[in-house]
């Protein structure tokens, strides 16, 4: 897919949406998504040969439960280990680069369109876009929105519902709308969880012996 308005629309320049290019590259993947979404959970295979058909990049051990919906896919590169709960929203008008190990919860939106101010420019079909950049690490609770232009660091924890409308550093928890910092992730998190996970284990082991 090359054309004038594609390559301004992924430089972020204002394009139009219209142009037929662009509307054959989104028919196609419609068709991709409708198939996706009527796949069978049991069809593991025929799922992930759509996400190689639909993304740039899906890295091993990914999964999105249906209903999925994006604009492109041509423009969203994935990590290892993603996983997407029901109804994630990923608009690539611009790129979406997501990391290693990312998580999002149920109808989370990665959105890069934007539109105009001015209402006579918007009404004239011209828009734009901002890419969105996710680093490795990184959970979003249910209801997450992240907006155009923003890059998100690693080892971060986005609280559910957030709305993140700027750049958020590594190793935070970042909630509400919107988005601010809550607070820094630090050793004692590690410590915590780490404990929590050594309980669970000795459980287990405790179990099999059991048994």
């Amino acid at each position: 897919m090359s054309s004038i308005d594609h390559d301004r629309m992924v430089a972020g320049r204002l394009y139009d949406a219209s142009a037929e290019d662009l509307h054959k590259a989104r028919m196609r993947t419609r068709l991709l998504t409708e198939s996706y979404n009527r796949t069978s959970v049991a069809d593991q295979i025929g799922r992930r040969t759509i996400l190689r058909q639909l993304f740039k990049a899906f890295g091993e051990g990914g999964y999105i439960e249906p209903r999925l919906q994006v604009d492109y896919g041509s423009h969203i590169t994935i990590g290892k280990n993603f996983y997407a709960n029901y109804d994630p929203i990923l608009l690539d008008v611009a790129p979406i680069t997501i990391g290693d190990n990312v998580m999002l919860g149920p109808r989370v939106s990665l959105l890069t369109p934007t539109h105009p101010i001015d209402a006579g420019v918007r009404n004239s079909g011209l828009e734009y876009a901002k890419p969105i950049t996710i680093g490795d690490n990184v959970w979003f609770g249910g209801g997450c929105i992240v907006l155009p232009g923003v890059t998100i660091g690693s080892n971060v924890v986005v609280g559910a519902g957030a709305v993140v409308t700027k750049d958020v550093p590594d190793a935070v928890v970042v909630v509400g709308n919107p988005a601010q910092v809550l607070r820094p992730i630090t050793a004692a998190d590690a410590q915590f969880w780490q404990a929590k996970q050594q309980a669970y284990l000795a459980d287990m082991k405790t179990l099999d012996q059991a048994e």
